[in-house]
């Protein structure tokens, strides 16, 4: 279990994120809402260990986040690979550093599940599409298996059909694959529709949490109201449940 105790965390003077504390099951999704600036990044560089916190603590199934690191799928999918390497290198860069062997069936498996050609880890990033480098940065973040993954804004760069196909397609992975899973998104109908709790953020508090039906049926504050309400006027709600 993901287990987030009164974190706190300061940039200067400020407040970035404030006493927030949040819990994911292994095997679960926790998808973490809010606008922009609400602090739903600095939480994902927290737990990865690249921010240092003010007070509070992380752990990952009782162990440090100091000594364990999640994979990360990233917002923007063709910076986070390095531009001069094939996808199939960067790919398993990470793997070789460890000095771990992977099988290329678990390669050939992983890019099946996720549409995309094999043949297409040969090219660099800017050879590929938006869509399939982001397939391709979610096979590197699951070619070792890892029981959590953080997903950071994963379908914001993405367009309207990419979006849902990799929606579908991420959950029905974690569905096969059995790992937990942490979405930070302004999407609140994706989040909703795939996740197993909502934690909502607003000016680094946490604002409340809640099961999605919950949410959706009675928000318990204001703030809550106010993106429930928006996202049915906007039918993302309606859309995704």
């Amino acid at each position: 279990m993901l287990k987030v105790d009164q974190l706190s965390v300061k940039r200067g003077p400020k407040i970035a994120l404030d006493r927030i504390s949040l819990s994911l099951e292994a095997g679960k999704t926790l998808a973490v809402v809010g606008e922009s600036g609400a602090g739903k990044s600095t939480l994902i560089k927290a737990i990865l260990g690249l921010v240092r916190l003010h007070s509070g603590e992380i752990s990952w199934m009782d162990e440090s986040v100091k000594t364990y690191k999640p994979a990360l799928v990233m917002q923007e999918p063709r910076n986070a690979f390095n531009p001069t390497l094939s996808l199939r290198r960067s790919i398993l860069e990470p793997i070789r550093a460890q000095a771990l062997s992977v099988p290329e069936e678990r390669l050939a498996s992983l890019c099946e599940a996720l549409e995309l050609p094999l043949a297409l880890l040969e090219r660099r990033p800017t050879q590929v599409s938006i869509g399939q480098a982001q397939r391709a940065s979610i096979v590197r973040a699951l070619i070792a298996a890892p029981p959590l993954i953080l997903f950071d804004e994963p379908l914001s760069a993405l367009d309207s059909v990419n979006q849902k196909r990799t929606a579908k397609l991420i959950a029905d992975l974690q569905q096969e694959e059995g790992f937990a899973a942490l979405i930070v998104t302004h999407d609140l109908g994706y989040a909703l529709a795939y996740s197993n709790a909502i934690a909502v953020l607003r000016a680094g508090q946490l604002e409340e949490s809640a099961l999605p039906d919950a949410f959706v049926k009675n928000p318990k504050t204001p703030y809550g109201q106010a993106l429930r309400d928006a996202a049915i006027a906007l039918g993302s709600i309606e859309a995704c449940l």
